[in-house]
């Protein structure tokens, strides 16, 4: 009888310390993991790439706004705004990563915004997002080109034409290839919102977005497209259901400017780079005071 007493009292005292234990798990789990933070995407992004470190990333002082991608990294960005007190030309937008398997996008903004660090002079109000597609770029294993979600940020902007053609076109002219999976609606993606969002906040005078890898200049909207930047050339690809250049080019009459570089994986070299900037520059000061004239006009 005894010995039966001292096994019940064994088997509720570990009882019941299995229940303290779990409820003390629960609690802690109840109170949910902290969110990655903008210092836990730069350890990420500095691990993915070879030409970004991850105190490289640090530096930059990325901010946010909150949004979140589908798998909840922070969609980031930095602004250059005017300084004091002087009018700049004009707003650009400049984005890369849209695509998550173009590296070489994410990793020439980052050189743009450290040139953007030490000679920014108040010429233009920039705001920069080096990765809008941070889950594709840093999917575990193999980068992919849509979002977590499997969509092609490209083709889920709200242009018009989104609702008559975009499936229609993923379905019958690229028979369905989950790389160009439009969504399952116009601006489904968190990515997409987010840079839609910012389009209507920002008002920008032009959009530049980086790809890879056709190794050419792309061009949708008004005014005079750059013939040229370094060593790419102006070849007009048309646009896309839900493509930013349908969108934002087209519906929007925002030049949206589409730097396709020679490879998704390696960087051009150093002084390529440059040039490319030099001459960006140069359009930019040539063309988007025009812009605004325009948009003043109408």
């Amino acid at each position: 009888m005894m010995t039966f007493i001292r096994s019940l009292i064994i088997t509720l005292f570990i009882t019941a310390q299995l229940v303290i234990t779990s409820f003390s798990a629960y609690a802690e789990t109840d109170k949910g993991d902290p969110k990655p933070s903008i210092h836990d995407l730069c350890h990420e992004v500095g691990n993915k790439l070879a030409s970004v470190s991850v105190q490289g990333c640090l530096q930059q002082a990325l901010v946010t706004d909150g949004n979140r991608s589908k798998q909840q990294r922070l969609i980031t960005y930095k602004t250059y705004p005017p300084l004091n007190d002087k009018k700049p030309l004009g707003r650009v937008l400049l984005m890369g990563g849209i695509h998550g398997d173009e590296y070489s996008t994410v990793s020439i903004v980052f050189k743009w915004m450290n040139t953007l660090n030490q000679y920014h002079s108040g010429l233009f109000h920039w705001k920069v997002t080096p990765l809008l597609n941070p889950d594709g770029l840093l999917k575990e294993g193999r980068s992919q080109r849509q979002n977590a979600n499997g969509v092609d940020l490209n083709r889920n902007f709200p242009s018009q034409d989104w609702d008559a053609l975009a499936v229609k076109y993923w379905e019958n002219r690229t028979q369905k290839n989950p790389r160009r999976y439009p969504g399952p609606y116009a601006n489904s993606e968190p990515e997409t919102q987010w840079f839609v969002d910012t389009i209507q906040d920002f008002k920008p005078d032009v959009i530049i977005a980086v790809h890879a890898p056709y190794g050419l200049v792309d061009y949708d909207g008004p005014q005079t497209a750059p013939k040229k930047l370094g060593a790419l050339k102006l070849l007009r690809l048309g646009t896309y259901p839900g493509s930013l250049g349908n969108y934002a080019g087209i519906d929007l009459n925002i030049p949206v400017i589409t730097i396709e570089l020679a490879s998704a994986g390696t960087l051009p070299p150093s002084a390529e780079v440059k040039r490319m900037w030099i001459d960006l520059v140069r359009w930019l000061k040539r063309e988007v005071p025009k812009q605004r004239m325009t948009r003043l006009d109408g």
